[in-house]
């Protein structure tokens, strides 16, 4: 038996630069961090005593004969990926919706792939699992997704993500003194909309109008090395916060389905409640928000969003990784 645990991420900055479209031409960067929820993936061997081959257990329940009959994409992607011949059973469990902008489906597939090594008695490192995630989700599924989320859920912690144009990237550790951890944090608030969306459909017009956006790119990209300055000096730590509310004036310019009437009025009664700051997380859409407050302010923004359910959350450093292994069981 194997479980693996990796976390969801929040992305402040830099979203945009990491598709191919962009930093195959230019560097893309991103500021990011990992957070306290989790995508968990229990796997095993299943035993032939079924009429069914293989068990997978998400969203649906599905027993099936051959891997070609498995409905979930990053499932059936990743059986094939291994060629396993015998049976396996996966349960997957997560602490917060998919398709809701914190890269879910990245940390289901870097999840995946590390539990897959496991059963092989394999060890893999962080920066070859976020390699393999990207060749599944953008090669073998063709997927309109960004390079970011498979890296930062792989790598855990609070990072500075620098894209290359040889498809190559470098983490680089945001070193802060744990209380500005602390005090960043206790400004942080996370909304969920109540609405997903599938970020892939949202990518793939912003990935067409790349070449039409490189002036607002290059702010997005700018805004990176900014945000960071901003956390290792002695500047007033709202500057991050009014940093976080230009990006996502910004980033609505990059495609028309980024946002919508229903985020942009929640967005709004934020701000006139107390919120510096803030932006839909992941490709835009729905999903969740991320806002951008005073402490004091805390509780007028929370009665102002009480139809909106708000997540606690902390920051955490670990990365996606295997927390329960037993070789007899397997």
């Amino acid at each position: 038996m194997i479980i693996s645990r990796t976390p969801f991420r929040i992305s402040f900055f830099g979203g945009g630069t990491d598709y191919p479209a962009w930093f195959k031409k230019y560097e893309g960067a991103v500021l990011s961090t990992t957070i306290d929820k989790y995508c968990y993936i229990n796997l095993r061997y299943l035993p032939p005593f079924f009429e069914h081959k293989h068990r997978i257990v998400h969203s649906l329940v599905e027993n099936v004969k051959t891997a070609n009959q498995i409905r979930h994409p990053v499932a059936k992607a990743i059986l094939k990926y291994f060629k396993i011949d015998k049976g396996v059973e996966i349960h997957h469990d997560g602490d917060l919706p998919a398709r809701s902008g914190l890269g879910s489906s990245s940390s289901f597939t870097v999840g995946m792939l590390n539990s897959f090594y496991a059963l092989k008695g394999k060890i893999i490192s962080k920066r070859q699992v976020s390699k393999e995630a990207i060749y599944i989700e953008r090669e073998v599924l063709k997927e309109c997704v960004g390079s970011q989320d498979q890296i930062a859920v792989a790598h855990g912690g609070f990072n500075k993500i620098i894209f290359h144009n040889d498809n190559d990237f470098r983490v680089e550790a945001v070193t802060l003194h744990k209380e500005k951890i602390r005090k960043l944090q206790s400004y942080l608030m996370l909304v969920f909309t109540g609405f997903s969306r599938f970020a892939s459909e949202i990518a793939a017009e912003q990935i067409k109008n790349t070449p039409n956006k490189e002036k607002e790119l290059n702010v997005l990209r700018g805004m990176v090395d900014e945000a960071v300055d901003i956390l290792n000096s002695d500047r007033n730590i709202v500057e991050f916060g009014k940093l976080l509310h230009e990006s996502w004036q910004i980033k609505k310019r990059l495609s028309k389905k980024v946002s919508n009437p229903d985020v942009d009025n929640l967005y709004e009664k934020a701000l006139k409640s107390g919120a510096i700051g803030g932006k839909l997380l992941g490709a835009g859409g729905g999903g969740f928000m991320l806002l951008f407050v005073k402490p004091e302010d805390r509780q007028k923004v929370k009665l102002k969003l009480k139809n909106f359910l708000e997540v606690k959350f902390k920051f955490e450093n670990e990365g996606s990784q295997i927390i329960y292994y037993n070789p007899q069981e397997v």
